[in-house]
């Protein structure tokens, strides 16, 4: 089946339900969180809104009680970072915000009050959620409705070829593998090292892995329309000639992944007959991921006592120990075109 007409069902959902989804050294100043583009958010702003939080949101207040408000204000940063970024992506891509639809949306304010009690059953979400509400309300909103757009823009067209294993999987006879969590973690990195010193390594490695019931694949080509909760991850957001280790679904499934990105794909529609249409967080979550690209568009440098930038989670990581992964240039290979 091929995608046409496609744009405008997504367009759907997004005019519906979008407001429903859920580098480098330090600052110079010691005072600052971080600087983005020259523009200062500091050590005190951030504050504030924590205090905001704690006092208005139930939610926050669990956390404080729990020791847990470093969360967020990771993603008080974050959120600011991330802000910077989707404007330029929206700049250089044509997308704009439909401002009579952020109208509407103010006027029912769907950031107003507590976060719902539904929302705290996931800790991501809920800090997530938490933060775009002691933000300015409708740049929050604005910064999803960019995102979920860029997100109908390259769904219908964006797809990846890559060569891949995977560490820590269960075998073919089902049982339960033998490898730790923290081991399992530094094996995939130390693999998604070799390859991108030796790209061609990952062949042997299917291959032996395959005589040991280990999945695996070279060539394997998937556009983002036929698995959405696939494009939310860093597979869809590196460009070719990439390496990368992550987990796919660390909270249900502890299997790391390792890839070597061949191609990234825009150009044009995909023919499949295994369209899925994204749910509203999975746009969003896509969206985020398109944005990887256009990070080295923006100049920042957050202050280590908010983590570091984790290019697998498009996230803030307390330290490097701590990312979900590992996205590595194959050596010697020619930069490749986006």
């Amino acid at each position: 089946m091929r995608i046409m007409g496609r744009p405008r069902a997504l367009i759907a959902v997004v005019a519906g339900a979008f407001l429903l989804s859920g580098c480098g050294a330090g600052p110079s100043q010691v005072s600052a969180a971080a600087i983005i583009d020259g523009k200062v958010t500091s050590i005190d702003q951030v504050q504030a809104l924590l205090d905001k939080a704690v006092q208005e949101q139930p939610y926050a207040k669990q956390l404080a009680a729990q020791h847990k408000l470093d969360l967020v204000g990771r993603e008080i940063v974050r959120q600011e970072l991330l802000h910077a970024v989707v404007t330029k992506a929206a700049e250089k891509e044509k997308v704009t915000a439909d401002q009579d639809a952020i109208g509407a949306a103010m006027l029912q304010d769907p950031l107003a009050g507590a976060l719902p009690q539904s929302v705290t059953q996931n800790q991501d979400s809920a800090v997530t959620q938490l933060v775009w509400r002691v933000r300015d309300h409708r740049e929050a909103l604005t910064d999803q409705y960019l995102e979920q757009k860029l997100a109908i823009k390259y769904l219908p067209t964006l797809t990846v070829n890559f060569d891949y294993t995977t560490v820590g999987a269960p075998s073919a006879d089902g049982t339960a593998p033998s490898t730790d969590p923290a081991t399992a973690r530094a094996d995939a990195i130390a693999k998604a090292r070799q390859f991108a010193a030796d790209p061609k390594a990952v062949q042997g490695e299917i291959q032996s892995g395959a005589q040991a019931g280990v999945e695996g694949n070279v060539g394997t080509q998937v556009p983002a329309l036929s698995s959405p909760q696939d494009a939310t991850t860093v597979l869809f957001g590196v460009p070719a000639n990439t390496v990368i280790a992550f987990q796919p679904n660390a909270a249900g499934n502890p299997t790391w992944v390792v890839a070597v990105v061949r191609q990234r794909a825009t150009g044009k529609a995909v023919a499949t007959d295994q369209a899925q249409q994204p749910t509203p967080d999975q746009l969003g979550g896509i969206g985020i991921r398109l944005l990887q690209p256009y990070l080295g568009d923006v100049d920042y440098r957050i202050n280590p006592r908010y983590g570091v930038w984790d290019a697998v989670g498009m996230d803030l990581a307390p330290n490097a120990n701590a990312t979900k992964g590992l996205v590595l240039p194959v050596q010697g290979a020619a930069p490749a075109q986006q």
